[in-house]
């Protein structure tokens, strides 16, 4: 009688198990956007625990600070290895940190647009990648990204739009339709640098969520994969290119992918420009803006509440400026920006398969949720 009673208790334990594992599963996919002080790196992780990484950060001094900002987002993830390491391009701000974090966590494919378009002019990048990079990509694999490449996530389509200043020629599902803004675009004759133009871009889909990053595009590859027809469709959230400076963000990209949400990998004496801040608080649909710094480029008149901002701003003035001030004086004579104060937070967000996504600001706990819409 006993014995028939525990083996009826193991049926019915053995039953309840995969019930209670299927609701303790993970359902969303994550994006951290960490804070590297103006730099770039975003770490994705999908719900079967698989991850993809954009950028790493800074290079030089910055190099540890940064890449240890990464593992502190790895490891709230739960991760024990990066799957895929996307380089967007060989600006010192987004591949900086590869060899740091490298020594910190297993990678286990590394991902770029081909050789620096730069060369010569990039010293830096060009000594990195004859020597250091090779090295590292030599224990693991190495992929050259092409437009209409896709990067294996279970659960999520990730789909390359740009890479080594070429686009896609197809729209991706959802999008194709012409886009009204091409005929008022006006080109720059200077457009931000090679490099920045030949970034690895990425249009990630959950279920009916819908996401772009693409690192640091500039204004006139933006026309090339927005005209005559918007290749990208309309997004929930988008990255914003290039920290929100002046030579990326042109309304007829903005415009026309209309995401509800923008997350700026801004500094704060870096981007979140007056231009691209008001090109962002004009856009159709747009729902909230979200910095990482408060920007003293664009001071009160072009910020966004303190509650959508993950970090105060550094050396805090007796008053905060209301004016923005004038971008730094570039060049090697240039002032350092100030020395981060305490802890960095990162902005995290976290989408459902049915198009639910919440935004999460950890430095003082708010969140917001933004309900699916009717697609």
């Amino acid at each position: 009688m006993r014995r028939s009673i525990a083996i009826i208790f193991v049926l019915c334990l053995a039953a309840f198990l995969p019930v209670a594992q299927a609701q303790t599963a993970k359902k969303t996919l994550d994006i951290y956007v960490i804070d590297v002080e103006g730099g770039n790196a975003t770490l994705f992780v999908g719900p079967s625990g698989q991850s993809v990484l954009i950028d790493t950060g800074n290079a030089g001094a910055s190099a540890e600070r940064d890449s240890s900002r990464i593992m502190d987002a790895a490891k709230d993830a739960g991760l024990t290895q990066i799957d895929h390491l996307i380089t967007t391009h060989w600006h010192g701000d987004h591949f900086g940190g590869i060899s740091a974090l490298a020594a910190k966590i297993p990678i286990q494919e590394y991902i770029d647009h081909g050789p620096d378009i730069q060369v010569g002019s990039n010293k830096m990048a060009d000594e990195f990648l004859a020597n250091t990079y090779p090295e590292l990509f030599g224990k693991s694999k190495h992929t050259v990204a092409k437009p209409g490449d896709t990067i294996p996530m279970t659960g999520v389509q990730w789909h390359i739009v740009s890479a080594a200043r070429q686009m896609i020629k197809t729209p991706l599902p959802g999008a194709g339709e012409a886009n009204p803004y091409c005929s008022e675009f006006q080109p720059m004759e200077a457009d931000g640098g090679i490099e920045n133009s030949a970034s690895v871009g990425s249009v990630i889909v959950y279920g009916k969520f819908r996401m772009a990053h693409l690192g640091d595009l500039t204004w006139n590859m933006e026309k090339d994969l927005m005209c005559p027809v918007d290749r990208i469709g309309h997004v929930d959230l988008w990255i914003v290119s290039h920290h929100g400076l002046p030579v990326s963000s042109s309304h007829l990209l903005v415009w026309a992918i209309h995401p509800r949400v923008a997350i700026l990998n801004n500094g704060t004496r870096k981007g979140a420009v007056p231009q691209t801040m008001e090109t962002l608080f004009k856009s159709p649909g747009i729902e909230d803006i979200w910095q990482m710094h408060f920007s003293v480029l664009g001071g009160q008149e072009y910020t966004v509440p303190g509650m959508f901002i993950a970090n105060t701003i550094d050396d805090q003035p007796d008053t905060m400026p209301i004016a923005p001030s004038g971008n730094p004086m570039p060049g090697p004579g240039m002032a350092p920006p100030p020395a981060h104060n305490g802890k960095a937070y990162w902005i995290k967000a976290s989408a459902l398969p049915d198009g639910t996504f919440t935004v999460t600001n950890p430095r003082n706990g708010f969140s917001k949720t933004y309900k699916a819409m009717a697609k």
